[in-house]
């Protein structure tokens, strides 16, 4: 049995005056200065300036105030794809509605496309590492120029991005004036717009729409060579009402990339002239099916069952449709009710599939959801994409609040990637083709990520789409929020669903490699400055929540808490203050602490279980306790090894030769009872008090073991602490030790556990739900970690420019991709600043030029001499 340590057993003391040291301790502590080297109670003071003052819009239980408000834009727009210019002209009427207690002179209207600009704040503020990225970072820290980013910078160059006005009016036609600075436009009003009034307002404008596979972005177009076809994908492609918000006025920071959108709601109608052999997917209900749609296509769509995706398009049609192009044009109707933005997509290429899901709503009992791709995405996209549409919305139905929309889309505009948008997401993964065979495959990777990327996409309909959060400012309210809901449909889809780009289904066991790292910043960090954005603002906030739902308030009060913050927040723009004090107010448990650690804050989880010391209680009766005493010492204090030895070869003791020797204390070791020692019991006994004594005789009767566990916080962040008790006799059992026990001491602390039977271990956090980032010292005793290795052997030789020489010169490459699909850096020579100076690695002459030949022939002139020179040290051979 593994032994703890060798104290077992202690007397009764009284610890009242203790205590008391204790409580004032504490008290003395709690008023120095805050978060200082000595402030064992800083990481548990509430959360004080750190969040804003409670006040009539956002109450102190995380609610909407009794005078909460939001502004409203409402949109008419009718725009037209031109597919051979690639290419939109739109004009827009916007009915503004100010629903706040302010007067305002100006309004600002975000302009996405123009971070596309020459000039623009975003390309100019890009670091060398982060060019060519398609959301504006980078931390390569090496002088290197991406094959990705030359197609980039290429891409700018040949065409002109942003939006082109052509008039921004009042409702009669009258100019304007208005100041573009960067991605905003402030719009000047001839009077103040005051409470309460609304103000129309006429956009016209024209814009080039980017190549999404070289510039990147959010939309954009896919262009496919083999039957010249496109995937358009129109997203951020009209000015959009910025936010007036009641916690900053305006939105005011500059769109750079990263930080996405904070906008507001309103109701949409939009015509969309597209040629007319496209199909359309987009926000919105189609208002015209009967001028857009065949009477084929009409009767698919009412036949849509709940089972099963039925085609609307099949992929036999689409693959005819995309052979040839039609003459004229279609327009499309679309309207959209209560949305804070508006996407669509167009192409001649699209499948199509829908299926019913079926919701218990008086609003919206049947949602219709769809799926629109190219071949290209075949088979998985039939077989996976609507289904997990309608699976994301039974999921986050039970979390949160019903699925708010008649429509739920998921579109394959890319081939990577992922992107949300009321009631339409862009969504990528793609199988691939075999060169060889031309047989289509996917990968594992391929599935779980199309099915992981349609779930998180279509999660984001939910928050921030519906709930409103502000992810300009705070994107892990938008990302970090859904993550965690995707995480719970993953689970829900498949068991042993790979969440993780490790392949692992636990994040809390992947999130120690980021919060173990030294470049981080809190979560409550603003999107633009975010350092390792992916577990940042996804990966590190969702396993916060997986914590505090599993380990931290349990799932039946943080299920309830986080409901009601959706409900709350539903169509309202919550700030993280609200969903603190919400999870807070709705669940009676306080979180400070863990807001405080996980979300303002960089230590990670580690803690050690250090030591464990196992008692019972003493009768101090020494006619029992001293023959243990000696049967413990015994068996603690082995014989040493010199006298072992000496008897071993027969020496003999100088008493064993003359007993005349012995006396008193040869016949009584020291553990022999004397008649002070009982009378110094008898003494005890008569001092206890009636109700000491009952505490007594119970406490000797009931026998039972007193373990003293010790934990040490190594990484800084409290938690609880999960425990596996495993007793002598096999059985175990699990209990849960609240982060509470932290609140005095943060650096180590002791847990009494007392149990009637032998604990012969202990184990911390068994099941990996604290996100520790270091299993190693969670055992006592400290388990043998367990593994595999591999036997080694060497490969190594030395380098030989004769056998180098002799490698057969392979053929030019074809892509400007590395096998693995990253992007290949082109090579770079240092030149000196001469007028002559010419690069001489230039991208261009990939191809077998009369340079390529030449250094062919030199290259077998060499092998050949090299032959003969081997041949002759081989001695002729």
């Amino acid at each position: 049995m593994p032994k703890f340590s060798q104290a077992f057993r202690f007397s009764l003391i009284s610890v009242s005056g203790a205590m008391g040291a204790l409580v004032l301790g504490s008290e003395v502590l709690a008023d120095g200065p805050a978060c200082n080297s000595e402030d064992q109670v800083c990481k548990f003071r509430q959360l004080g300036t750190e969040l804003p003052t409670p006040n009539i819009f956002r109450n102190a239980a995380g609610a909407p105030g009794p005078a909460y408000w939001q502004q409203q834009a409402n949109y008419t727009i009718d725009v037209v794809l031109d597919e051979e210019e690639r290419r939109i002209s739109a004009e827009s009427t916007i009915d503004y509605i100010n629903n706040s207690p302010d007067p305002l002179n100006y309004i600002w209207v975000a302009l996405d496309q123009n971070r596309f600009k020459d000039g623009s704040l975003a390309r100019e503020s890009a670091t060398a590492a982060a060019a060519g990225s398609s959301r504006g970072d980078g931390s390569s820290k090496q002088d290197r120029v991406s094959f990705s980013s030359l197609r980039y910078s290429q891409a700018n160059e040949d065409r002109e991005y942003g939006f082109e006005f052509k008039a921004v009016t009042d409702e009669n036609g009258n100019d304007l004036n208005y100041t573009i600075n960067d991605s905003m436009m402030r719009i000047d009003l001839e009077k103040p717009l005051q409470p309460e009034e609304r103000r129309i307002i006429n956009i016209d404008w024209d814009h080039n729409i980017i190549d999404e596979v070289a510039v990147g972005g959010r939309g954009g177009y896919e262009y496919f060579e083999e039957d010249e076809n496109y995937i358009f994908g129109m997203a951020q492609w009209f000015p959009r009402l910025a936010a007036y918000t009641d916690y900053t006025g305006w939105q005011n920071k500059q769109f750079l990339g990263r930080g996405e959108f904070t906008l507001e709601f309103g109701d949409y109608d939009v015509n969309l002239t597209v040629p007319s052999d496209h199909i359309v997917a987009s926000t919105g209900v189609l208002q015209n099916p009967r001028d857009v749609l065949s009477a084929e296509q009409r009767r698919r769509l009412a036949d849509a069952g709940t089972e099963e995706p039925i085609y609307i398009v099949t992929p036999e049609e689409a693959e005819e449709n995309e052979k040839t192009k039609a003459e004229g044009t279609k327009t499309w109707k679309f309207r959209a009710e209560n949305v804070r933005d508006f996407a669509w997509s167009s192409s001649r290429k699209y499948i199509w599939d829908a299926m019913l899901f079926e919701q218990d709503d008086e609003a919206n009992p049947t949602v219709t959801a769809m799926s629109f791709f190219p071949k290209e995405a075949d088979p998985v996209w039939s077989k996976y994409s609507t289904q997990a549409v309608v699976h994301t919305m039974d999921v986050y139905n039970k979390f949160a609040f019903n699925y708010p929309y008649p429509v739920a889309q998921s579109v394959n505009s890319w081939e990577r990637g992922g992107m949300e948008y009321p009631m339409i997401t862009f969504n990528g993964y793609r199988p691939s083709e075999d060169e060889e065979t031309g047989e289509v495959t996917y990968s594992r990777n391929i599935k779980y990520g199309l099915i992981g990327v349609i779930i998180h996409e279509i999660g984001h309909i939910y928050f921030p789409m519906t709930v409103n959060s502000d992810e300009r400012r705070w994107t892990w309210m938008d990302e970090g929020i859904n993550t965690f809901l995707e995480y719970q449909a993953e689970y829900e889809w498949e068991e042993n669903f790979p969440i993780s780009r490790y392949g692992s289904n636990n994040p809390m066991d992947d999130i120690s490699r980021y919060m173990t790292s030294s470049n981080q910043v809190p979560i409550m960090t603003q999107s633009d400055s975010v350092l390792q954005f992916g577990p940042n603002a996804y990966s590190k906030p969702a396993t916060a929540l997986m914590v505090l739902r599993e380990t931290v308030m349990g799932r039946e009060l943080f299920d309830f808490a986080f409901r009601e913050y959706a409900t709350r927040w539903k169509f309202k723009r919550p700030t993280p203050a609200d969903f603190f004090r919400t999870m807070e107010d709705a669940s009676a448990v306080d979180l400070d602490w863990f807001w405080r650690g996980w979300f303002f804050g960089t230590d990670h989880v580690d803690i050690a279980l250090t030591d464990v010391r196992q008692y019972q209680i003493s009768s101090q009766d020494p006619e029992i306790e001293n023959d243990m005493e000696r049967d413990e010492y015994n068996a603690n204090t082995p014989e040493t090894i010199t006298q072992r030895r000496n008897r071993d070869e027969g020496i003999e003791t100088r008493v064993s030769r003359y007993q005349e020797l012995e006396d008193f204390y040869n016949e009584n070791d020291r553990f022999e009872v004397t008649n002070k020692d009982r009378n110094t019991f008898k003494s005890f006994l008569e001092g206890l008090k009636d109700w000491e004594r009952e505490v007594y005789d119970r406490a000797l009767e009931d026998n039972d073991y007193y373990y003293f566990v010790d934990f040490k916080n190594i990484g800084g962040l409290i938690s609880p602490l999960p425990l596996t008790l495993t007793y002598e006799d096999g059985n175990t059992e699990e209990i849960m030790i609240p982060a509470e026990i932290w609140r005095r001491d943060t650096e180590s602390v002791t847990k009494l556990i007392v149990r009637d039977r032998k604990i012969t271990s202990i184990e911390l956090d068994a099941h990996h739900q604290t996100a520790d980032a270091d299993y190693g010292n969670n055992s006592f005793p400290q388990s043998v970690t367990q593994s595999r290795i591999e036997m080694y052997k060497s490969d190594y030789k030395a380098s030989s420019m004769m056998a180098d020489m002799l490698v057969e010169l392979k053929g030019n490459p074809d892509e400007a991709k590395s096998d693995d699909g990253e992007d290949k850096d082109l090579p770079m020579e240092t030149v000196e600043p001469t007028d002559e100076a010419e690069d001489k690695t230039s991208a261009e002459n990939l191809g077998d030029s009369d340079e390529d030949v030449q250094t062919k022939d030199r290259t077998e002139e060499q092998k050949s001499t090299l032959r003969k020179t081997l041949e002759r040290m081989l001695g002729g051979k």
